[in-house]
């Protein structure tokens, strides 16, 4: 069977070295990776999942916030990715969200963040490392709990703004030990799942391996649904 086509945006300068390791990722997982960034055409109709993979801060004017002085804004890439959203889930594509891409899958359905998210939650754990240092506790009954299992789960962190007010839609799948947000998922189909962390780092583990296996199998869904849809349009002329 021909792999499912993932869409992945990335950052124009340093999505060079990450893609690398997401391409491999979904490659593990049984699909094949493209490489999206705001100075290129990128449309939903030329793949059957979408990534929104992580880097700079996402600007305030999409929620309502207000900028700070250290943040780092991509205004061409935050555009690129709030389309590629909305338009996945009007076409039925799965979505999965790394880090910045978690709080953008949040933004596109009109939550907002905290730009400070450990001034917001002083009782979280400060790490920033690729290394499964941060412990996270999935919510029983949520989908993640069903891909990664409900265990304790150690993750890595390099993030500075965490999701707030949930988006629509949406709901919380995972919180660290302080209270942050650290997953997100959409109550109904399409699949999509937004984690605070960087799975990509992780390939060695399983669980983490869990993520990129559930969006390649329900991109492999989408597919054929849309095959099927179709051949019974072609029928009907």
């Amino acid at each position: 069977m021909v792999r499912p086509v993932i869409g992945i945006t990335t950052s124009r300068r340093s999505g060079w070295r990450i893609f690398p390791l997401m391409a491999l990722n979904v490659w593990m997982a049984g699909g094949r990776a493209r490489r999206w960034t705001d100075r290129a055409p990128a449309h939903v109709a030329d793949v059957d999942g979408v990534i929104v993979g992580g880097g700079d801060d996402i600007s305030p004017d999409l929620y309502g916030g207000q900028v700070v002085t250290s943040a780092r804004l991509d205004p061409g890439r935050d555009a690129l990715e709030r389309r590629l959203v909305l338009e996945a889930f009007e076409q039925g594509l799965p979505v999965m969200g790394i880090c910045r891409g978690s709080q953008m899958l949040n933004v596109a359905l009109g939550g907002t963040l905290h730009q400070d998210a450990y001034d917001a939650y002083r009782d979280s754990d400060r790490h920033r490392t690729i290394l499964p240092r941060k412990t996270v506790l999935i919510a029983p009954g949520t989908r993640l709990a069903a891909v990664a299992g409900g265990a304790l789960m150690k993750v890595n962190a390099l993030h500075s703004q965490a999701v707030d007010q949930l988006g629509r839609g949406l709901r919380v799948a995972a919180r660290d030990r302080g209270g942050m947000i650290q997953a997100i998922e959409r109550v109904r189909d399409p699949f999509a799942i937004g984690v605070q962390w960087h799975p990509e780092h992780l390939f060695y583990a399983r669980r983490q391996q869990g993520l990129f296996r559930a969006l390649v199998a329900a991109a492999k869904a989408s597919r054929q649904r849309r095959s099927q849809m179709q051949r019974v349009d072609a029928g009907a002329e």
